[in-house]
This record gives structure tokens, sequence and C-alpha cells, in this order.
């Protein structure tokens, strides 16, 4: 019997989760070295914190926020005029047949931590936490 060559389990392949690594890693350097002919897009300095990829590695949606979280709508809007180029500054440094089509979406993991942050100083949770 042939055995299943596509990934069954409930989380990414260790391919994806390789895959999406070094898409964020490139498109980290490629912001912050300021690849992309786009002078707006430069003065901008953005975080990328994760990349997911889908299982044909076609398509990786990139979290990202921008520092200080400020211009958030401006950042998206030349994040998507420059998605061609920055497609392209990417699959360079990757050796996949295609070349995955980039998604930017709003990196909220910051905001969880804080709320979390907010949660753990609150005098009732303290003193729970400490009986």
């Amino acid at each position: 019997m042939a055995r299943n060559r596509f990934h069954d389990g409930p989380g990414p392949s260790q391919r994806q989760l390789r895959v999406a690594e070094l898409i964020r890693r490139t498109l980290s350097e490629v912001l912050q070295r300021g690849d992309i002919h786009d002078p707006d897009l430069n003065r901008l300095s953005i975080t990328v914190g994760e990349v997911r990829v889908s299982p044909d590695l076609k398509v990786a949606t990139a979290y990202v926020v921008p520092l200080g979280g400020e211009h958030q709508a401006d950042m998206f809007e030349l994040l998507d005029r420059n998605k061609g180029e920055l497609r392209r500054a990417v699959s360079r440094g990757l050796t996949l047949k295609f070349a995955p089509e980039l998604r930017f979406r709003l990196d909220e993991t910051f905001d969880h931590l804080d709320d979390t942050r907010r949660l753990f100083s609150d005098d009732a949770v303290r003193r729970d936490l400490d009986d």
C-alpha cells in the first residue's frame, strides 16, 4: 500500500514551517534594507512577526505590525501596492517551484501579550496565584 504523501496531522508540516520561517526572514531583511523602490514603504519600520503558508506552499500570509503600532492603514496600502516587487524579492531567496502569493494581516500578538500582562497584574488574579 502506498504511503500518503500529504500531511494529515492537526498542524502544519515541517516543510510548511521551514518555508514559512525562510519567507519571514527574507521578507524582514528586504523591508529592513529598503530593497523595494518605494520611498514611502522604506520610511516605515515594519515587524514581520510570523508567516504561515498553505499546504501547497502557494500562499503565504505574513503577520505584520508597524513599529509603534501607528500608520496601520498606510502600511497595508503600501504593502499591497508593492506586493509584486516584494514577491519577487522574497522568491529570490527561495528554491521553490512557485513564488508564493503574499498576503498581509495585522499581527495582534503584542496586543495579546499586553492583555495577558495586564490580567496577571490584577490584584484578584495575583491573590489567587499566590495561594
